[in-house]
């Protein structure tokens, strides 16, 4: 078929994988003063305190902590 998406097990749109949310929650409960709203830092944070080993997984992870903050910076500023 040669198709993307769910069909290869990969995310589609903006739907975050359930594993992604809650290591991403497990994260932030325990290091939340390390994160900011830049993705490139909070990647960085992420290879430091894990031990993921795929890049991607990596990068989801720090791309939904950096929106996740965000939503918290905006949220405060309202």
């Amino acid at each position: 078929m040669g198709g993307k998406g769910a069909l290869r097990g990969e995310r589609v749109g903006s739907i975050m994988p359930t594993y992604i949310k809650r290591a991403a929650k497990g994260l932030l409960e325990k290091h939340a003063h390390r994160f900011t709203t830049d993705f490139e830092h909070n990647k960085r944070v992420v290879a430091e305190i894990t031990d993921v080993q795929s890049s991607k997984v990596r990068n989801v992870l720090a791309g939904y902590i950096t929106r996740v903050m965000r939503k918290r910076v905006k949220g405060r500023a309202a």
